[in-house]
């Protein structure tokens, strides 16, 4: 389903058909390892289903440049061998045929001394044409920004919280509204485990989010890998 024209949802992530370009928001790579080590337990199995999808949705696009749009890693400033390893594991299945930028997120503090082994540079923001790619924790002030007509982000983890008698679950869910006089996006993570803010009723975390009408956002929720798009947020129950 395109969420724009030209812009269509694939998975969990957001294919740009006209600059052959594929975005991804908050992978936390590490995340199931952070989860173990604090005594959860957790089956090992979301870096396998993040590669498995990826790659399959890198085979079935026409792609030339994928874009991270921050929070590659999940660890704010350690780093475990398990997630070196994978974090590098998935900039060589990128970077085999196609072009990789990786945007900084507020938990990839120490992600450049993984990157700079694979000669890999990181990104405050970056700007195709009329697309500017950023994190979402911070509102750049550049020009690239002030000139773009379409922001793309990640960072709120955006999900929609349904309730039906005493059922309540969160799905995961792009939005997309004006922000300013931009065309703004919200990319869900790509991680599955790592769900995120129930926009109904939870806080939101992006400063995008939180100084414009979140109300007046359509909601596109993402479920067994179809798209529902639920429409604008007004016409949903606010608790």
């Amino acid at each position: 389903m395109e969420i724009l024209e030209g812009m269509e949802i694939v998975d969990l992530a957001l294919y740009i058909k006209k600059y052959k370009t594929l975005a991804i928001a908050d992978l936390h790579i590490g995340y199931e390892e952070h989860l173990i080590k604090k005594g959860f337990l957790v089956p090992g199995m979301q870096f396998k289903d993040i590669s498995a999808r990826l790659q399959k949705i890198l085979s079935s696009r026409d792609i030339d440049t994928v874009v991270i749009t921050g929070d590659f890693k999940h660890e704010f400033g350690k780093i475990y061998e398990n997630e070196r390893k994978n974090i590098l594991k998935i900039i060589n299945l990128i970077t085999d045929k196609r072009k990789l930028i990786i945007i900084k997120g507020n938990h990839d503090v120490s992600l450049p001394f993984i990157t700079k082994k694979a000669e890999i540079e990181i990104f405050d923001s970056y700007k195709i044409k009329d697309v500017l790619f950023c994190h979402g924790d911070e509102i750049p002030d550049t020009d690239d920004f002030k000139k773009s007509k379409i922001i793309i982000i990640g960072h709120e983890h955006p999900a929609l919280g349904l309730k039906e008698k005493n059922k309540y679950e969160n799905y995961k869910c792009f939005l997309k509204g004006r922000w300013k006089n931009k065309t703004l996006i919200v990319l869900p993570s790509f991680h599955k485990l790592t769900v995120g803010t129930d926009i109904l009723r939870g806080k939101l975390l992006s400063p995008f989010l939180s100084d414009t009408k979140i109300s007046n956002f359509e909601a596109y929720v993402i479920e067994d890998n179809k798209v529902y798009n639920f429409g604008k947020l007004k016409k949903l129950f606010f608790k």
